[in-house]
């Protein structure tokens, strides 16, 4: 791993250099690309015929700080600088400076005047406006990037590398590019999709919804409502409670999902004597799913927890009807007594969520898929809210 750190960091010079003598061509993408094969960087693209030459606007999910220079290796594009001092460094990874420091509203202006003219590259953006690892879900999308024009080019982005995972929380991109060139490849796959175009006096956070609904089909995942600001804060959480000796997280009995560095984290407690510790995760686990869907079985939460390992992705399992169940006729009797809060969340959550029948949950959602993705936002709304208090 050193040898290879050391060696690629000399062949990205001449990279580096190769990348800013060379015009933009196809000739440049394709020398480029195969010189970052050797720096470890794989880069995959599946039907590129779905790729649309007169597409004005890329709309990716955000995985790693170098995604923008990824797809560009595949097409011409430009990704504006949206935060950092502008300058060399933002210039060397590869974004455009618009020299825009106000308002999203100003952003979107000088954007809009950017696409206009057609002699400008395609602008790539990322609605999520932070980087997840994209194993499990999406940041809520930002409407602004789907203001600029009606129609829209979905791109669906996932990498993977051996040893190391992707994306850690908090890590710099200078980090990121260390461990890059440090384990023996990062493959990145990109997925081209068809172009959306936005629907008769529909708005833009709704525009932004939908396609953030069609990238999370393609890629298997949850579409969230969590935001770029929410992850910002729960680092803030993480780093603070790590200071405290005795504090939830702070520890090595407790435990963060998987899921908890997007959805504000769900800690479970250390492992206790006189049972396995994964036994006693498990119980502990179904014990918060229960309180906040009291007439789906215990059983049941517990064998999609086993599979999971991760209480919001076995919640939302519940609601989407991937698992199917049949409702418990009355709620839990040894569940204990909420508090005055926790009764008045519980009442917002049984007035979103559909009440027990007799037939599966797989029944209880609406024919029309507009409806029943409406129902589900709503519920799922009202127990990160519940889950959080």
């Amino acid at each position: 791993g050193l040898c290879l750190l050391v060696l690629r960091v000399f062949i990205g010079v001449h990279v580096f250099l190769v990348s800013c003598a060379l015009p933009d061509s196809v000739v440049r993408r394709f020398i480029v690309r195969v010189m970052c094969s050797v720096l470890g960087l794989l880069v995959r693209q599946s039907d590129p015929r779905l790729r649309e030459a007169s597409a004005r606007v890329f709309i990716a999910n955000h995985v790693t700080p170098f995604d923008h220079n990824v797809v560009s290796l595949l097409t011409s594009c430009n990704t504006p600088a949206l935060s950092g001092a502008p300058g060399f460094i933002c210039w060397s990874r590869g974004f455009m400076e618009l020299g825009v420091t106000g308002s999203r509203a100003e952003l979107v202006d000088s954007l809009k005047e950017y696409s206009a003219h057609q002699g400008n590259p395609p602008l790539l953006l990322f609605p999520e406006e932070a980087a997840t690892n994209g194993r499990a879900g999406l940041l809520r999308f930002s409407s602004w990037p789907f203001s600029i024009l009606d129609e829209v080019q979905p791109v669906a982005l996932q990498v993977r590398r051996p040893l190391v995972a992707v994306s850690v929380a908090d890590s710099s991109w200078i980090t990121e590019l260390l461990w890059t060139f440090f384990v023996p490849f990062t493959v990145y796959q990109v997925r081209w999709m068809p172009s959306v175009p936005r629907r008769a006096d529909e708005r833009s956070e709704d525009f932004a919804l939908r396609v953030q609904e069609l990238l999370a089909m393609e890629l298997g995942v949850v579409s969230t409502r969590i935001t770029a600001a929410d992850r910002t804060e729960h680092m803030k959480r993480l780093r603070h409670t790590a200071r405290l000796p005795f504090a939830p997280g702070g520890g090595p009995g407790y435990r963060t999902s998987d899921w908890a560095l997007l959805l504000g984290g769900i800690l479970v407690p250390p492992s206790l004597p006189g049972g396995a510790p994964e036994d006693v995760r498990v119980v502990a686990m179904a014990q918060q799913v229960k309180e906040v869907l009291p007439h789906v079985p215990l059983e049941v939460i517990r064998t999609d927890l086993v599979q999971t390992n991760c209480v919001d992705t076995t919640i939302a399992n519940l609601l989407e009807g991937r698992v199917p169940f049949f409702p418990e006729s009355k709620e839990a009797g040894d569940l204990p007594a909420p508090s005055t809060s926790q009764a008045a969340a519980a009442s917002g959550i049984q007035g979103s969520v559909a009440a027990p029948s007799s037939k599966p949950a797989t029944k209880q959602f609406a024919k029309s898929p507009v409806e029943r993705h409406l129902s589900l936002q709503e519920r799922k709304r009202a127990l990160y809210d519940y889950a959080r208090r």
